[in-house]
């Protein structure tokens, strides 16, 4: 009897281990998927009906989710291309109606009549901007970007686009404050970096509902920020300002909520981060690069 007991616990004592290498081995197999971006299905040797089913299930879960990853990937292919017609065909009506109001602008007009041309021509231009906007963010979406890595002044090329950006400023009742730094160079291409500040300094000129805080800092990397008070903070969420097409409130139903997106693709090609945090009703934009 006693050598029934003990031949009964080594067999489940062997049934055990033989279960503990079956789950040690799914475990390696999923590890493998995770590391190696695999699609290998789960194969087991099993004589558990409970594990069987198991694996089956997890295979059945994997299939699911790369059915719903290539369906996303798909989505994504063809959502760009219809951005990419989208902005290429409005180019072509809008460069029409623009030689028709400047055909009108040439001609006898009264008071009257140049004040609402003066209107139309100024919804064209903002028209166009949006367009090129849908333009420049397709474009490098697709593009492969080829870098042109320097050693830059990032103080100095900031203070020259707020420079730059001054008309705008003031035609919107805004004022810019630089913190002054001592210089801080960085590692990165010139003129991705420039359309980064300029982004950031249309956003603010569309959003900011009082005068902008533009600071220079270093860490790990060199931080770029952006600080401005907003409208009703509370309706923006941080988390989602570099989404495309995310406007968050309607004082941005005027934009196409793609700026902060090019922002955010620049900076991941050179290497760099974006974050956004709202504090106090003031609304704070970070660009990190390489030092």
């Amino acid at each position: 009897m006693a050598g029934t007991l003990v031949i009964l616990i080594i067999l489940l004592a062997l049934y055990i281990a033989f279960l503990q290498w079956q789950l040690r081995s799914i475990n390696r197999q999923l590890d493998k998927r995770l590391t190696e971006h695999t699609h290998q299905p789960v194969s087991l040797e099993l004589v558990s009906r409970e594990l069987n089913t198991l694996a089956a299930n997890i295979n059945k879960c994997l299939k699911a989710e790369e059915i719903l990853r290539l369906k996303g990937i798909r989505e994504e292919k063809r959502f760009k291309e219809l951005i990419a017609n989208i902005s290429h065909d409005l180019r072509t009506p809008l460069t029409a109606i623009k030689g028709y109001q400047q055909l009108m602008g040439n001609g006898q007009l009264n008071d009257d009549q140049q004040k609402k041309l003066h209107i139309a021509q100024k919804h064209a231009d903002e028209l166009g901007r949006l367009i090129e906007k849908f333009f420049e963010y397709t474009y490098l979406l697709n593009a492969e970007p080829e870098l042109h890595i320097e050693r830059i002044n990032l103080t100095n090329l900031v203070a020259e686009c707020l420079a730059a950006s001054v008309p705008a400023l003031e035609d919107n009742n805004l004022a810019i404050q630089l913190e002054e730094t001592p210089p801080i160079f960085v590692h990165a291409d010139k003129e991705m970096v420039t359309r980064i500040i300029h982004n950031l300094i249309r956003n603010c000129i569309q959003h900011s509902n009082g005068d902008i805080q533009v600071s220079l800092l270093t860490a790990d990397k060199a931080v770029i920020s952006f600080r401005n008070p907003v409208i009703n903070a509370s309706s923006i969420d941080v988390k989602r300002l570099f989404d495309r097409f995310y406007t968050g409130d309607q004082a941005r139903s005027h934009s196409t909520g793609l700026g902060l997106s090019i922002v955010r693709i620049l900076a991941g090609q050179m290497g760099g981060n974006t974050g956004a945090s709202i504090q106090g009703g003031f609304l704070e934009i970070r660009v990190e690069l390489p030092l």
